[in-house]
C-alpha cells in the first residue's frame, strides 16, 4: 500500500485546527474564571435582592389565630427590639452556623419560646439529637403553634411564628417516630425558657 502526502488544503485544515486547540487551551481558564465571577456575582445579587423582598415587616396573609393573635411591628421595631443575629433570621431569613449556636446541643429541661413575640413554640420533651448542628424536635407544643410554608423559591418547607411572622427554620420528613418530622430551628429565633 503506498501512502500518498495529503493534499495542500488537508495541511491547512489541520494546522487551522491545531492552531485553534492551541488558542483553546489558552483561553478556556479565562473564560472559565470569566462565567465563575460572573455566576458568583449573579448569586450575590439574587441573594441579596431575596433578602430584601423577604423582609417580614411587610403584611402578612397567613391567617390569624384567635387563640394565638398576631404581633405586627415596622422593621425599625424589630430591629431595635432583637439582637442582630435574631433580627437576620426572624426577619430576614438567615440562617446561623450549625454546630455555632446557643441550643443544638441544650439538654436542660424547659420550653423554646419565639424570640421576637414569646409565643410557646417547643418543648425539651419533643427535642432530639438529629446531628445536623441546630436545634430539631418531632413536633410543636401544639399544632397552631407554628406555621408551615413554602419558602421563597418554593423548594423547602418552612417554619414561621404564627404570631409575629418570624422566620423560624424549616420541617423536614425525616425524624423520628411518631411523626416522621424534624423541624430544624435556628436558635437564634428562640429563647429557652428552664422548667423551675
Amino acid at each position: 500500500m503506498v501512502k500518498h502526502p495529503s493534499p495542500p488544503f488537508v495541511r491547512d485544515v489541520n494546522k487551522i485546527r491545531q492552531t485553534e486547540m492551541t488558542n483553546m487551551t489558552r483561553v478556556r481558564p479565562v473564560v472559565r474564571r470569566v462565567i465563575l465571577g460572573s455566576v458568583i456575582a449573579l448569586g450575590a445579587i439574587v441573594g441579596c435582592e431575596r433578602s430584601v423582598m423577604s423582609s417580614r415587616s411587610e403584611p402578612t396573609t397567613r391567617p390569624v389565630d384567635p387563640e394565638i393573635g398576631r404581633v405586627e411591628k415596622s422593621d425599625a421595631d424589630w430591629k431595635a427590639q432583637l439582637p442582630e443575629e435574631s433580627y437576620n433570621v426572624l426577619r430576614h431569613e438567615a440562617t446561623e452556623r450549625p454546630f455555632h449556636n446557643a441550643y443544638w446541643d441544650n439538654h436542660e429541661k424547659g420550653a423554646y419560646v419565639c424570640a421576637g413575640c414569646g409565643l410557646e413554640l417547643f418543648s425539651s420533651e419533643n427535642k432530639f439529637e438529629s446531628g445536623t448542628g441546630w436545634p430539631s424536635f418531632w413536633q410543636p407544643v401544639k399544632a397552631n403553634h407554628v406555621y408551615v410554608t413554602k419558602d421563597a423559591d418554593g423548594s423547602r418547607d418552612e417554619v414561621e411564628c404564627p404570631r409575629c411572622g418570624g422566620h423560624l427554620g424549616h420541617v423536614f420528613d425525616d425524624g423520628p417516630k411518631p411523626t416522621g418530622l424534624r423541624y430544624c430551628i435556628n436558635s437564634a429565633s428562640l429563647k429557652f425558657v428552664k422548667t423551675k
